[in-house]
């Protein structure tokens, strides 16, 4: 439960002043011994603990679900295995898997959205990473606009499309082979593009590489850049930024 909440329940009289001091006692992590879970996370930076689930033991990452979604109401992971899906599903069975992201989470129906961020991927096979990245970007509260098989080979796709992506308040560019739609969208756009070279291409590409450079190395303004198929990062950033602009 965030501090806010936590203080509207106690201004309701939904919560006692005791139990909301129980609350507030906590130390700022709380110890598992295999994990210490970062419980005031939310406090600090506005976002809650995110689990990555890649390569957690069986019986560790059921627990530590259970705890964050004791905790907040919610939870979310990404890099999950359909495996990794039962096994949460055992202790908590409201869980959702969404095998094409690989985001394994429980998530409040009532929560707001606010902003508007697009997501561009430049093929289908880009779409894993951008699905990635637009929903951590919905989970944090922000709309998004799924703008998918756009690259520069036929570029007249991402055209058609323009009015949509110049309005939003941060667009998230998702590309392999040589990553050219970061520099293409960035020189169309006025408001910051978030660059994420996945690891799709033929040999040359370097499992990603070849679109890292081009994407770092790219003449068009306003650009930043995270690491291979990083769409977690980049939904995260936007999501920041989404906010800011809001503000």
């Amino acid at each position: 439960m965030n501090v806010k909440d936590l203080l509207e329940q106690v201004k309701n009289g939904t919560i006692e002043i005791e139990e909301a001091e129980k609350h507030l006692r906590k130390q700022p992590y709380e110890e598992m011994g295999y994990a210490k879970l970062d419980s005031h996370r939310e406090i600090r930076s506005g976002f809650p603990e995110v689990v990555y689930c890649s390569g957690k033991p069986d019986e560790f990452l059921a627990s530590i679900y259970q705890k964050l979604y004791d905790e907040n109401g919610e939870v979310f992971g990404t890099r999950a295995s359909e495996h990794q899906y039962e096994i949460v599903k055992q202790v908590l069975p409201q869980v959702v898997y969404d095998p094409i992201s690989h985001i394994l989470k429980i998530e409040k129906e009532d929560k707001e959205h606010i902003g508007k961020i697009a997501i561009c991927s430049a093929g289908t096979a880009d779409i894993p990473v951008a699905e990635e990245a637009a929903q951590t970007a919905e989970f944090f509260g922000a709309n998004v606009d799924r703008i998918y098989d756009v690259g520069v080979s036929g570029v007249h796709r991402l055209l058609a499309q323009l009015d949509t992506v110049q309005e939003a308040n941060c667009v998230v560019a998702v590309a392999g082979m040589e990553g050219a739609l970061a520099s293409v969208v960035g020189g169309l756009v006025s408001n910051p593009v978030i660059a994420v070279p996945t690891s799709v291409g033929y040999g040359a590409s370097m499992h990603g590489l070849s679109a890292l450079l081009t994407m770092i190395n790219s003449c068009a303004n306003g650009i930043a850049v995270v690491n291979i198929d990083n769409g977690y990062g980049a939904g995260y950033m936007a999501t920041q930024i989404n906010r800011l602009a809001v503000k």
